[in-house]
């Protein structure tokens, strides 16, 4: 490798005088030699391609950077010169692999490129793996609405209590926006309660019922999915005959369901929510996956409960990891947010989103089976 440096070197002192064709076969080989060496490559080898080919990034073709940029953005030895240079390029799809994936592009390196770039180098820094508060406010300040939507997409991205503000306080005129910081795991509980007051009642029904990204353990994964498939097979049969006796004799209440969850009895946890929020089992059922706990929350709203044999419900579902403080602290800002007749609204809306899907993964699937 280093005589090979040094020939190529050498060629390319005089590379101006031979023109674009033996830029390209120069910057063709130093690449190719450094993508086959780079786990041996000692720290002057490296220095000796980075001259080579930072000089070279403004002579070659676009697509030949493109590709390059591409496979330096997951080196963690690439030449930190080129890749600099990369990041900074003015042409967005050059810069855009290595702004997205590489970790060789300094913290302050991004926020330089952020106040001098395009919106859409920004979107390319939007996806990057992590991203802490000092970059997310940078980006709100210089960015516009598709950078606010890209980084409430991101679960990586960390947002300061001014930036978080300035996202919720954006997304009132943006249903998007509203529905991605609806769902994230890490929005504090006041924000969300100003969110939800924000928005518009369909906005808040979408997010408040749709999935949302749970924290798993390494085991807890399988134990919800075990779970999730357990429960497709249950009969709610006798339970429903039970509550709806229950219900009859007017000894369908509060403490009677708290019972139901602290002894695990979930058939009869799911059947009291259907008969009291009036909507049918089969919506109400999904709502104990990890993913739908704010719409068993918005449910257990819909059905008049407290707050504590909510908490109960929620302790104890079946399969479900166990809840964090912030995700507790989410609950309460969604339970005490709603008034009944919004919960009961909102509940109904998204029993006829969950039903309508599932009727459609059922006609899917008898479409694909041979006739």
């Amino acid at each position: 490798m280093p005589a090979a440096s040094s020939d190529l070197r050498k060629e390319l002192n005089g590379a101006e005088e031979d023109g674009p064709e033996h830029d390209a076969r120069i910057f063709g080989e130093v690449t190719d030699l450094f993508l086959s060496n780079v786990g041996r490559l000692g720290d002057s080898q490296i220095a000796a391609v980075d001259g080579v080919l930072a000089h070279l990034i403004e002579r070659v073709e676009a697509t030949t950077v493109i590709q390059l940029s591409e496979a330096l953005a997951t080196i963690d030895r690439a030449p930190r010169q080129t890749i600099r240079k990369l990041a900074f390029h003015e042409q967005p799809l050059l810069a855009a692999p290595v702004l997205r994936s590489s970790n060789c592009v300094s913290e302050a390196d991004l926020l330089e490129i952020v106040k001098s770039r395009s919106q859409q180098h920004l979107l390319a820094i939007c996806d990057r793996k992590t991203l802490n508060e000092a970059l997310t406010d940078a980006l709100m300040r210089f960015g516009d609405v598709n950078v606010s939507n890209a980084l409430a997409r991101n679960a990586g991205a960390r947002f300061s209590e001014c930036g978080y503000a300035t996202l919720v306080g954006r997304a009132e005129r943006d249903e998007g926006l509203a529905e991605k910081l609806g769902v994230r795991l890490d929005i504090p509980g006041s924000l969300l309660r100003e969110l939800i007051g924000k928005v518009a009642d369909v906005v808040r029904a979408r997010f408040l019922t749709a999935q949302r990204p749970v924290a798993r353990g390494k085991g807890s994964a399988a134990a919800a999915g075990q779970s999730s498939a357990a429960r497709k097979a249950i009969d709610y049969t006798q339970a429903q005959s039970e509550v709806v006796a229950l219900n009859r004799t007017g000894k369908l209440n509060d403490s009677i369901v708290n019972r139901f969850a602290v002894r695990g009895e979930y058939t009869h946890v799911v059947a009291a929510l259907a008969l009291k929020a009036d909507v049918k089992v089969e919506a109400i059922e999904p709502l104990l996956e990890p993913d739908r706990v704010y719409g068993l929350i918005v449910a257990c709203k819909a059905a008049r409960l407290t707050w504590s044999t909510t908490t109960m419900i929620v302790r104890n579902r079946p399969g479900c990891p166990p809840s964090t403080d912030r995700e507790l602290e989410q609950c309460v800002a969604v339970f005490e947010s709603l008034l009944l007749s919004v919960a009961q609204w909102t509940i109904r809306f998204g029993s006829d989103r969950i039903l309508a899907k599932k009727n459609e993964r059922a006609t899917t699937v008898k479409l694909s089976q041979p006739a």
